[in-house]
């Protein structure tokens, strides 16, 4: 349960983040990590920019593969996203007077993950920045370059 303990410890470190049922989304996203994922990096936050949306808290993770979003629902099922290196195009933040947000936009759609403490913005910035920008250049670096085209 290592995502849950990542969770758990973003939560302690930055209380007044809003995030409720941590068990049961780290629970989704421990039986969709491959065998020879680890991860990273993990926070806590709200998919939902209305406060009163309290059925829309994450977890959201880093792993050395991917960045993953999940969601436990009340009732019965799940919200399960993943963006891969190849698929991210850049991370916004908005910091508020108590409360802060970022946006994670991918090939496909933006994400929104609110009311996350403020403190915490840069710890999330640094690592999501920080992880894409060298999963991307390594990329780059093994693509790119073709011994046979070098004069």
């Amino acid at each position: 349960m290592r995502v849950y303990e990542l969770a758990k410890e973003f939560k302690n470190k930055y209380p007044i983040t809003v995030a409720w049922r941590l068990k049961k989304h780290a629970k989704v996203i421990e039986e969709h990590l491959s065998p020879n994922e680890e991860v990273l990096y993990a926070f806590t936050g709200q998919r939902s920019m209305n406060f009163y949306s309290i059925f829309y808290t994450n977890i959201i993770v880093l792993t050395n593969k991917r960045l993953i979003i999940a969601t436990k629902r009340v009732l019965f099922g799940y919200i399960f996203l993943s963006v891969t290196p190849e698929l991210y195009n850049d991370l916004r933040i908005k910091a508020r007077i108590i409360w802060g947000k970022i946006i994670i936009d991918t090939v496909k759609e933006t994400v929104t993950i609110s009311h996350l403490d403020k403190k915490a913005l840069k710890s999330i910035q640094n690592n999501i920045s920080e992880y894409m920008r060298k999963e991307k250049s390594r990329k780059y670096e093994i693509t790119d370059v073709n011994p046979e085209n070098v004069v």
